[in-house]
């Protein structure tokens, strides 16, 4: 469902994580409570005190942006995004990204800047631009999901940030001593138009991000602006081959490399083999398997089969130079 075009500038609601910290949190409603009143823009903050809170906090946040017509709008990293995006796209209304994250790849490919000030005069002069979702077992990601090392690469991650601080070089860092641990191999096989391939692979990455795919180098960056999503499978190899992969990808030239697969979908089907091997089998039921997925940083556990598809519905971001 589409949100009605309104003639008057739609109320925003804003959601902050304040996870990120007391200082950190009373800037950005300073910031946003400044920038409204000078506009002359109707809004409301929403705050997510704990991570009890977050669903229950952003879905009070859609419904009054549903309600009133006005847009929701998530301040915070990719993970926080993610969230207020899929209640946005689940309630029909408008959505704005105030990116203060890490990496901030969403907002990055969106031209939407990583000052605050700046973010919310573009989103303050912004227009509703259709934006492509990607879905994992109906699971909203908008910027990547994965499988295998890169889930473990996250839990890592956010252990050091706790300990050391946000940066991206303290990510860079627990990259690293991640590459130097213990992996599992996944045995997994891939259904895609009919057609069956099993896969042994250390880690199973879906991109819906151009950005992110152009800068290690992955030609399948072009299709994701065709309206399909990137499949980036990694052979098992050692640590030193995994830390020379790296590398690849750090210098744009990961698509080269032998070790490396990539394609290009609208709808996949991810099994481990020995569910595959249960469903095609006997009569009884499949057991069922659970599997560590990462969405847009964040890990959730989801039964398999996993289904990644382009969601049928698109996200209408407001931004500027957006056009419906």
């Amino acid at each position: 469902m589409e949100p009605t075009p309104h003639a008057v500038a739609p109320p925003l609601f804003f959601v902050i994580n304040g996870g990120s910290g007391r200082p950190n949190l009373d800037a950005a409603c300073e910031a946003i409570a400044s920038a409204m009143r000078l506009a002359g823009r109707s809004h409301h903050i929403f705050i997510i005190e704990n991570v009890a809170d977050l669903d229950a906090t952003i879905q009070k946040a859609a419904d009054a942006a549903k309600e009133q017509g006005g847009a929701v709008v998530a301040v915070g990293g990719d993970g926080t995004i993610n969230a207020v995006a899929s209640a946005a796209l689940a309630s029909g209304c408008l959505f704005g990204a105030i990116p203060q994250g890490t990496f901030n790849y969403f907002g990055r490919t969106h031209g939407i800047p990583e000052d605050i000030v700046a973010a919310l005069q573009d989103l303050l002069e912004g227009q509703p631009l259709s934006v492509q979702v990607g879905l994992v077992n109906d699971r909203v990601f908008l910027v990547n999901a994965s499988v295998g090392l890169y889930p473990e690469l996250l839990e890592d991650r956010e252990q050091f940030k706790q300990r050391y601080g946000r940066s991206r070089a303290v990510a860079l860092w627990s990259a690293l001593v991640t590459a130097f641990g213990q992996h599992r191999y996944l045995e997994i096989a891939l259904e895609q138009n009919g057609q069956r391939m099993h896969l042994r692979t250390t880690t199973l990455f879906i991109g819906n991000n151009r950005l992110q795919l152009e800068q290690v180098g992955m030609p399948q960056a072009e299709s994701v602006k065709q309206g399909q999503l990137a499949a980036i499978a990694v052979n098992p190899v050692g640590t030193m081959a995994m830390l020379w992969l790296a590398a690849r990808g750090a210098l744009g030239k990961l698509a080269d490399a032998d070790n490396v697969t990539g394609f290009s979908f609208r709808n996949l089907t991810v099994v481990p083999l020995g569910l595959w091997r249960g469903m095609r089998g006997s009569n009884k039921p499949p057991r069922k398997h659970r599997i560590k997925v990462a969405i847009d940083g964040e890990i959730v556990w989801l039964h398999a089969p996993l289904e990644f598809r382009v969601a049928p519905e698109r996200l209408l971001l407001i931004k500027r130079g957006g056009t419906a």
